[in-house]
């Protein structure tokens, strides 16, 4: 056995023992809330029920028994996902000990985990000039080992410019012929424009967007003369942190940009989730849960879901 892989069997197994052990009994039976299956078949006519939804009224046995009934499916346990990870020079950033890659890594190991151990399949597009790799979806505990050595082993070949995350969604919408969830792992550092793509992709699949970020992006610290460079780019420039005004102008240019993440998403219909290098893996992914039964709510007729929570004031569960 490689080094390489030996490490990607010991990430999973402290994985396992931390974080996924500690799911298994916060979500009980959330599984196929989670992770519902997308091809339905009919199989019963009932009578309608407080909270069902209502696009399954049947409409003509209604009209002819005089009572709303609404029509009651077989559903596709099967689910099929795909995280589409930016690999791209911005996510090696980290302030804290972990940088974003290793938190998007983390991430994708658990999720993979709890999906392939239920019999679903997945799979994987890394982003840096393009989409580098594509790792076809597959189940079980092997292939979620070669999910984790794969992604740890990836660097983005040099580009010439900085990510295009729309072009790398393009790709992936013609990538991924089947309905799927798709989780899109990005710090959205990216050329204008990808918006529109992230649309497109989520009238196909059921997309969650999964917004990976350092606390350091949001608010700087007085840390005197600092030479900062674009990791897209390699531009370097001198800062002095210890101007107040130039700290000021910084927190305000981060609230433009999260003002226009947040818009971004909504325009795009999507649900979001922050991941941040400071978070608790365990606790992202009871946000994800929460994330998903409000869209479930929200199928069945309920509340619209709350997934977005602006950075510095992600909710803490009860």
């Amino acid at each position: 056995m490689s080094r390489s892989v030996r490490s990607a069997e010991l990430l999973l197994r402290r994985l396992e023992w931390t974080v996924i052990r500690r799911l298994d009994g916060a979500l009980h039976g959330d599984y196929r809330t989670l992770f519902r299956g997308y091809g339905l078949d009919l199989a019963d006519l009932r009578e309608y029920q407080y909270q069902d939804d209502i696009r399954h009224i049947d409409w003509n046995v209604t009209a002819r028994l005089q009572s709303p009934y609404v029509r009651v499916f077989n559903e596709e346990r099967e689910v099929s996902a795909w995280f589409l990870l930016d690999l791209s020079p911005s996510v090696d950033f980290g302030s804290a000990g972990v940088n974003k890659r290793a938190l998007a890594i983390e991430f994708v190991a658990v999720l993979s985990r709890l999906l392939t151990r239920h019999g679903n399949r997945v799979g994987a597009l890394l982003c840096g000039d393009g989409v580098e790799a594509t790792i076809p979806a597959k189940s079980g505990r092997r292939h979620v080992l070669e999910l984790i050595h794969r992604l740890d082993g990836h660097r983005a070949a040099a580009a010439a410019g900085p990510t295009d995350l729309g072009a790398f969604l393009r790709a992936a919408f013609a990538l991924i012929p089947r309905r799927s969830l798709v989780f899109v792992l990005s710090d959205f550092i990216s050329v204008p424009g990808w918006g529109a793509a992230l649309s497109h992709l989520a009238q196909r699949h059921e997309v969650i967007a999964v917004r990976l970020y350092d606390p350091l992006e949001m608010a700087l610290p007085d840390l005197g003369l600092l030479l900062m460079e674009d990791p897209e780019t390699g531009e370097q420039q001198f800062v002095d942190t210890a101007d107040t005004g130039f700290r000021a102008r910084f927190a305000a240019a981060a609230a433009a940009r999260e003002t226009e993440l947040r818009e971004s998403f909504q325009r795009a219909s999507v649900d979001a989730l922050e991941l941040a290098t400071d978070d608790v893996l365990a606790e992202a992914v009871l946000r994800f849960a929460d994330l998903r039964k409000q869209r479930s709510r929200l199928a069945a007729g309920g509340g619209l879901p709350t997934g977005w929570h602006p950075p510095g004031a992600r909710q803490q569960r009860q």
